[in-house]
């Protein structure tokens, strides 16, 4: 009777809420990977008509469950925090560990505001317009733009995945539990280079063409490549700036 309680409180609510913030999680980035790794470079080598109809009947549900398991481990990863009490008590902030959850919950809504905010924005508008095309209607002329800034976006998320997983799983294992006295910098510059990062994917700094600023978007290869790197830097500031 106890346990069948304890399941249903506060505490053990957290490890429902946790599983299924794991399970959504698993399907986000494991969608986001599909896409960039498997589909964008098979849509590259389709005619017009049999791409048209791969993104009226797949891409179209992919990309539903994309951004529904997205807001779930929002919505999930917050109920974490509130059933720990950890949203009115910051003093885990303070913490090497509590460091690195929070630099990987800033990236993990930067990407969620991408995927509701530019790539499912831009790619209802490549979706329409290839059903529009399949039924002898006239192509949209904005939707080889809409399909660039969604591109961007995904291959940045890809990008931002590679630290952020290695933060929100790596925490226990990497980080520790020290107080973390130079945090300010640590997070300073940790923004700093997400602000930077998320600025250049949406064109405003670099725009949206193909040149130096956007080479890590040029193709998936790239991505994993400018991915690898950013994850060392996270890593190696941490070393460098949090350790005692």
């Amino acid at each position: 009777m106890e346990l069948a309680l304890e399941l249903f409180t506060k505490g053990g609510g957290a490890f429902f809420v946790r599983w299924g913030h794991v399970l959504a999680g698993i399907m986000w980035i494991g969608l986001l990977y599909y896409f960039n790794f498997v589909q964008v470079p098979a849509f590259a080598e389709m005619e017009a008509g049999a791409r048209n109809n791969a993104v009226d009947k797949v891409a179209s549900r992919a990309l539903q469950w994309f951004r529904w398991s997205a807001l779930a481990t929002v919505i999930m990863g917050f109920l974490i925090l509130y059933l720990q009490d950890q949203l009115t008590d910051m003093k885990w902030a303070k913490q090497a560990s509590g460091v690195s959850i929070m630099i990987g919950i800033l990236l993990g809504l930067t990407m969620f505001a991408n995927v509701w905010g530019v790539i499912w924005r831009n790619q209802k508008v490549v979706i329409a317009n290839a059903r529009n095309v399949q039924a002898g209607g006239t192509a949209n002329p904005d939707a080889a733009a809409c399909s660039r800034t969604s591109l961007m976006a995904s291959r940045q998320n890809v990008i931002f995945s590679f630290p952020m997983l290695m933060f929100m799983i790596g925490t226990s294992h990497f980080f520790g539990s020290f107080d973390a006295q130079n945090r300010g910098y640590y997070y300073g510059i940790s923004l700093l280079i997400l602000i930077v990062l998320e600025l250049n994917c949406l064109g405003v700094i670099g725009g949206k063409g193909q040149n130096f600023t956007n080479w890590m978007y040029e193709s998936h290869k790239n991505a994993i490549i400018s991915a690898s790197v950013l994850l060392v830097i996270y890593y190696a500031l941490f070393e460098c700036i949090m350790k005692p």
